[in-house]
Order: C-alpha cells, then structure tokens, then sequence
C-alpha cells in the first residue's frame, strides 16, 4: 500500500483535474450558445438573398457564381472537409475523415481541408490535399472568399462536416453545395414583390447580379456549416469533458478514501505495537 502522503498528492492532482475540466465544460457550453444565435441570424439573411435570387436566376443551373465567360473548370468533384484547429475535439474529427475517405478517390477528387487537425489526420494517412484554410477564429462575418474561388474552379463541391444534434449528441455529414444551398432557400418565405428586368435595371447585367448573389449565398452556406462544426466540436469537447470530469472527480475520491485507509492502517499499526509491546511488558513482570 503507498504511504499516505502518497495518496494525498494524488488526491490534490485529482482535484486540480477535477476544476480544469469543469472550466473547460463552462466554457464549452457558453461557446455552443453563442453560436447557435449565430447560425440562426446568418439564416435570417440567407433567406432574403434566396428570395431575391429566385426571382432573378436566369437559368435554372446554380452556376456556383462564375463569370459568363468562364468555360473550362476542373472536371473533379472538390471534397472540403472541415475539422477542428486543435485535437482537442474528441473523436468526431476521426469520425468526419473515415467517412470522407470512403468516397475518396484522387483520380476523381481533390481536398481542401479546413481545420488544422483535419491535415495532421490525412498528412499521418498519406493522403494529399490541395490546400489547407485554418479554421476562422471568430463566428461572425468569416471570410471564406479563398475557399469559394477555389469551390468555382470545380464543376461540383461536396462538403464533409460535424453536425450539432444536441450538447451530448454529434453527428458526421456530408452534402452537395448546390444542394446545401437549396435546402436552406427552401426555409425562407416566398417574396410577395415581383423582382424582374421589367421593374428593375441591373448593373452591370442581369446575369451578373444573379452571380454576384450566388457567391454570397455559397459564403452564407458554407460560413454555416462552418459554424454547425464548430458546434458540433464544442458540444464533443463538452462532452468529452464531462467524462473526464466524471472519471477524474471517481479517481479523486478514490484518492481520499486510499488516504483514509493508509491513515487508519498506519494508526492500526502503531496500536497493535502499543498493545504487543504492553503484553510482553505485562508477561516480563510476571
């Protein structure tokens, strides 16, 4: 058995482990509110941008906001997946990446990955990527202009990412941009005003206005999915707190009690010396 002294020691390890871990669970939670106010305002936006867009599309191919004159673009399909900066994050990221690799093929796909962990996963799983965006630090107004010039290279963009269930639920997904997209405008309320070249005068053109919109409509969609991982990681890192927060306040009462017990052993022993000794001081005077 150690020595108590031992066992106290670890008792305060624990202790400290057990405040750490709750901190990180606080933070993690307050993190998760904030950021589903996010998402729900950056809908609100969308909704209005697709209700204009419907009634000015000029075509009926979302034409990932390219140029008229823009022909020739990479006959790929763009995997973007989108893990957590850190490793910090549970095993969801693992989760996300054994999934994106299982529609993986590099004659047919190339890999953008947001998230520094996600690249440190594929770099270990020789698996090549295009480019690497770190994860945005901040929740509003995040630039992923870089991101979408490289979406309109690519006939098609699938995106791989952590969907927020419930603070103790997480989920992978994956799913086309132009569907992505669709889905969300499919929320919104249909205009009541009539938007059109009769009522109104575009510049520069027509069919500019409708790219210019589908461009903020793909940063509107993939800033959100970008924010549904971020909820997702947090609720992860939520959850994997509370277990370690559980396992740790267990080992840390297990702690004092092995204290207790080597305490009471050495005092157990002491006394059986006392009464040893005071027997054989008894049979002496005999």
């Amino acid at each position: 058995m150690k020595r108590p002294v031992e066992y106290e020691h670890e008792e305060k390890s624990m202790s400290t482990l057990v405040e750490l871990t709750s901190a990180f669970e606080g933070i993690a939670s307050m993190r998760i509110s904030q950021l589903k106010n996010q998402v729900l305002e950056s809908q609100h936006f969308f909704d209005e941008l697709w209700a204009i867009y419907m009634q000015l599309r000029v075509d009926s191919l979302f034409s990932f906001g390219r140029d008229q004159e823009v022909s020739a673009v990479i006959e790929k399909e763009l995997f973007i997946i989108i893990t957590a900066e850190g490793g910090f994050s549970g095993d969801i990221d693992q989760k996300l990446i054994k999934m994106m690799l299982e529609d993986y093929s590099p004659e047919k796909n190339d890999i953008i990955v947001i998230g520094h962990h996600g690249a440190v996963q594929l770099a270990q799983r020789g698996v090549a990527y295009k480019k690497y965006f770190k994860l945005p630090t901040k929740d509003q107004n995040i630039n992923v202009s870089p991101i979408i010039k490289q979406v309109q290279q690519y006939r098609s963009t699938k995106l791989f990412y952590q969907e927020y269930v419930s603070l103790m639920v997480q989920d992978v997904k994956r799913i086309e941009l132009s569907t992505a997209i669709r889905q969300r405008g499919q929320n919104g309320d249909k205009p009541e005003d009539i938007i059109s070249e009769d009522t109104y005068i575009f510049e520069p053109s027509t069919y500019a206005v409708a790219a210019h919109l589908e461009r903020s409509m793909m940063q509107i969609a993939v800033s959100q999915l970008i924010l549904n991982s971020k909820l997702a990681q947090y609720a992860s890192r939520f959850r994997a707190m509370s277990a370690s927060h559980t396992r740790a306040d267990e080992s840390r009462l297990d702690a004092h009690l092995n204290f207790n017990r080597a305490k009471r052993a050495i005092k157990d022993a002491r006394l059986k010396e006392v009464i040893n000794g005071l027997r054989k001081s008894a049979a002496g005077r005999g």
